[in-house]
């Protein structure tokens, strides 16, 4: 479930933070109780992802040294195992997600295709990130359905895209710690896709995600609060890209942790913006 690290947790359910606070009444705060369930429900995703992973990579990470001491690469444990303890965490996410109303079961529901062939992306194009993107940013969708009943797409779809375009700069910068394994095992990334031209396509993603904030922000009716948060949020972006180096694993971390602090920005953004109103 990697519950070391917390990180793919937060990144998991930020958007889904995004999106309720943007749902809820002006001058109200986001509804604690569905703040509190969507982060049981990251909790458990996430680490039914984690192993989903696990298992298909299962000989991939054995011959990559930051992967290879994984439970399943290791032979810790066995694959069957892997499958009866992946039940069980999609039993309890299933649990969480019976607990909203019909639109976002159903919604909801359609992830897994995603969830499932996601870790399957890395053997057949070099843009799996990009299919990540759009796995874990489905809470921008269900957060606001989960409020509302169902989604506005006016709201909803620019900030689900912007969720993307967040999700491949962190990953892109992420995939740069393991490119010289990926490709001695032959695993595709945008990192090796964009190699030294990676500053300029993670630039082109930092200015259509704060594009796709502000549509977001002028159809939701935000107010002032938000657009100086998202400020903030661009200087950090352009920063993050403008320091980091592609060559040094233990910057490309460092950076890539670092997008908990904008997906937190953001959130605060969004509730003194509602407060605001």
């Amino acid at each position: 479930m990697r519950l070391d690290k917390s990180i793919g947790t937060w990144l998991l359910y930020l958007p889904c933070t995004w999106s309720i606070a943007l749902a809820s009444d002006p001058g109200c705060l986001p509804n604690l109780g569905m703040l509190t369930l969507f982060g049981t429900g990251a909790l458990l995703m996430r680490g039914a992802g984690c192993t989903i992973n696990d298992m298909w990579d299962k000989d991939f990470d054995k011959k990559v040294s930051r992967t290879a001491t994984r439970p399943i690469a290791s032979g810790e444990i066995s694959r069957f195992q892997a499958l009866v303890f992946l039940g069980g965490q999609l039993s309890l996410a299933l649990g969480v997600l019976l607990c909203l109303n019909n639109y976002s079961i159903v919604l909801g529901a359609a992830s897994m295709g995603l969830v499932v062939t996601y870790p399957l992306m890395k053997r057949i194009t070099y843009w799996p990130q990009l299919v990540l993107g759009l796995t874990f940013n489905w809470g921008a969708l269900l957060g606001w359905a989960a409020i509302k009943g169902a989604c506005d797409w006016s709201v909803c779809l620019p900030l689900y895209c912007s969720g993307v375009m967040w999700t491949l700069i962190y990953d892109t910068i992420y995939a740069h710690q393991d490119k010289e394994d990926d490709i001695k095992v032959g695993v595709r990334s945008t990192a090796l896709r964009f190699q030294n031209q990676t500053k300029p396509w993670l630039s082109g993603f930092g200015v259509a995600m704060i594009s796709g904030l502000v549509l977001t922000g002028i159809n939701a009716g935000q107010t002032l609060p938000y657009y100086a948060v998202l400020s903030t949020v661009a200087v950090h972006l352009a920063h993050q890209i403008y320091t980091l180096d592609i060559n040094k694993p233990e910057d490309c971390w460092k950076k890539f942790v670092s997008n908990r602090n904008i997906g937190v920005l953001l959130f605060l953004g969004i509730v003194t913006g509602h407060l605001w109103k």
